[in-house]
């Protein structure tokens, strides 16, 4: 029997990505596009600095973005993504939107950070008080502070691992021990789990449930972000930013946190 295709493949959208030279989680990245939307990532050059505020402004010059962009246009995306946190508030606000401003002048289309996307997520949540979970430094997690503080939001609680290298390691009960750590009852109108690097697609839904506060992610902003420049939306049954009917946050049976702790 002869089998015809017609028409081809659906045609497909782009975003690029840029990403830091050590991300490992494009897997992550991909669980929040849509099936029209294709993900085309680069990486900036390789330097021997361990994660540090020296390595956020190393993987974030001007010079290393515009590159990076270029590399992609070739493909046409519709818009770019800088998809890491530190890269983009290491330089405050200000540093941010100059970021965003040497991609779409290297690539012609629209740009978004990691940390814009994070203003951008507080913004449409109205959130005003902020809890931060963190891989980093404690001077890493105090320049993410400073950042958020000059968009007028309050940090009031922190949790922070101290890692340099491997992030991408880090277990889900990790992080889910560090929330808990950082959000006192009542004290936070949402989380924000910081580093493209640290893995959060599953835990999200969950520590909402468990917390009755939205609980955004870096790699969650980012995609976020990224796909409403396209017009569409970001794929994330029951996470409270992306899917308004998880915002009720029902209370998981006592069984089933124990599962995942």
């Amino acid at each position: 029997m002869d089998i015809t295709f017609l028409g081809g493949p659906r045609s497909q959208r782009g975003v690029g990505v840029v990403a830091p030279f050590d991300f490992a989680l494009d897997r992550e990245l991909w669980r929040w596009v849509p099936d029209e939307v294709s993900l085309h990532l680069t990486r900036t050059p390789f330097v021997p600095v361990e994660v540090s505020l020296d390595l956020a402004r190393r993987v974030s010059e001007h010079e290393t973005l515009g590159e990076a962009v270029r590399t992609l246009i070739a493909v046409t995306p519709e818009a770019v993504a800088y998809a890491c946190a530190s890269g983009s508030f290491v330089g405050g606000t200000a540093g941010e939107r100059a970021m965003c401003e040497t991609m779409t002048r290297a690539g012609a289309v629209p740009a978004v950070t990691t940390s814009g996307a994070l203003l951008e997520a507080l913004a449409e949540l109205r959130v005003r008080r902020v809890a931060l979970v963190t891989p980093y430094t404690e001077s890493v997690t105090r320049a993410l502070e400073a950042y958020v503080a000059q968009a007028g939001v309050r940090v009031t609680g922190r949790a922070f691992m101290g890692l340099t290298r491997h992030i991408w390691k880090v277990p889900y009960k990790d992080v889910v021990a560090m929330a808990r750590q950082a959000v006192r009852p009542g004290s936070a109108d949402a989380l924000f789990i910081s580093c493209t690097n640290l893995p959060t697609y599953d835990v999200i839904p969950q520590l909402e449930a468990e917390l009755r506060i939205p609980v955004i992610s870096a790699n969650q902003v980012t995609m976020w972000a990224a796909l409403r420049l396209l017009g569409t939306r970001a794929v994330g049954p029951y996470q409270a930013l992306i899917d308004e009917s998880a915002r009720a946050w029902p209370v998981l049976p006592e069984e089933q946190q124990e599962g995942w702790t």
